[in-house]
């Protein structure tokens, strides 16, 4: 069995925070946190934006790359670590924007080991799926 990514989306967040403009509000500097994490700037989220708007964007330009449409999904998964809503979850919010009224969704808290977490569980779910009689394939 073979399980391989077919298309890929991101989205972040419009406004960027630098080490700089950190170090204008509390006491510390760009060499200081660039040399113990090595990043210079990060991205947040405004009132506008939320899981739920970055992954439906993201999941739009995957599902683009991909030539599939969402009602084609059967599995969305997302690993995120964020406050907000905890149901519904931002995978079925997700699904819902997008339409994939196929798909099975649910989110992974996991951090940083998200996307590994997220990526062996698909590819559990894809061996248990049951086969077609006609040719063999996964459902």
């Amino acid at each position: 069995m073979q399980l391989w990514i077919s298309g890929t989306g991101s989205a972040l967040p419009k406004k960027v925070v630098t080490n700089d403009d950190l170090a204008k509000v509390i006491e510390t500097s760009d060499e200081w946190i660039y040399s113990r994490t090595g990043i210079r700037q990060r991205h947040v989220a405004d009132e506008t934006e939320s899981v739920e708007s970055l992954g439906r964007a993201a999941a739009e330009r995957a599902l683009e790359m991909a030539g599939v449409s969402a009602e084609e999904i059967g599995l969305i998964i997302v690993g995120t670590c964020t406050d907000g809503n905890v149901t519904p979850s931002a995978a079925c919010q997700i699904q819902a924007a997008i339409g994939a009224v196929n798909a099975v969704a649910f989110d992974i808290n996991a951090a940083c080991s998200g996307f590994l977490y997220s990526l062996r569980t698909a590819e559990g779910s894809h061996a248990h799926r049951p086969r077609d009689e006609g040719t063999g394939d996964r459902r």
